[in-house]
């Protein structure tokens, strides 16, 4: 049965999360998740992570919605189920308006959840990582695989980094296949160290 581990960093204010992460990206040091309870401004540039692209998968649901709606809207107009009303034309495009909006809504928010869910790895029945409870809570943590990329001497680098920017305890996680935790060890550091 395969499993991986990592080791987890965490802090208990943003501002040493951030001087942390500046600090072992200059080092080349590879951060396999960053984790906090709330948006902290600059966190996304700090981790060097591009631009969404969900804004573009908006506009082309949206587009697919418009003319899904116009072409629906004139085909039962036109051919399926054309209506003289007192020689009105078949094709009245401001009629069509209401309902091609609605529909260029639906389909660029909709389109955008399932996208987003998809590129997340969100899906139903999934179980997530708990890496630590109190990362909801009140905790900011960095997390690192420990796989056989990794040597000692740069899980060392990390854990020195971070005791250098006020980590408040470190600790490593074992996941099994199933998602399901069967071993956890904790490194508590004092307050006093940092």
């Amino acid at each position: 049965m395969a499993s991986e581990r990592f080791m987890i960093g965490l802090f208990s204010h943003e501002d040493n999360l951030l001087g942390a992460v500046r600090a072992l990206r200059e080092k080349k040091l590879e951060i396999t998740e960053a984790l906090t309870p709330f948006p902290v401004h600059g966190l996304e540039h700090e981790l060097g992570y591009k631009d969404s692209r969900l804004h573009t998968a908006g506009f082309i649901f949206g587009l697919t919605g418009l003319l899904f709606a116009l072409t629906f809207m004139t085909w039962i107009n036109t051919h399926n189920y054309p209506i003289n009303y007192g020689g009105k034309p078949q094709f009245a495009l401001p009629s069509f308006i209401p309902v091609t909006f609605e529909l260029t809504i639906l389909f660029a928010s909709v389109g955008m959840v399932i996208v987003y869910c998809v590129r997340n790895g969100l899906a139903l029945g999934r179980v997530p990582r708990i890496y630590d409870d109190r990362i909801t809570d009140d905790r900011f943590a960095l997390v690192f695989a420990i796989n056989e990329k990794r040597t000692a001497d740069e899980l060392n680098a990390i854990r020195d980094l971070m005791i250098e920017h006020g980590v408040a305890e470190i600790k490593a996680k074992e996941f099994s296949d199933e998602n399901e935790v069967f071993e956890s060890s904790t490194i508590r550091l004092n307050e006093e160290s940092k």
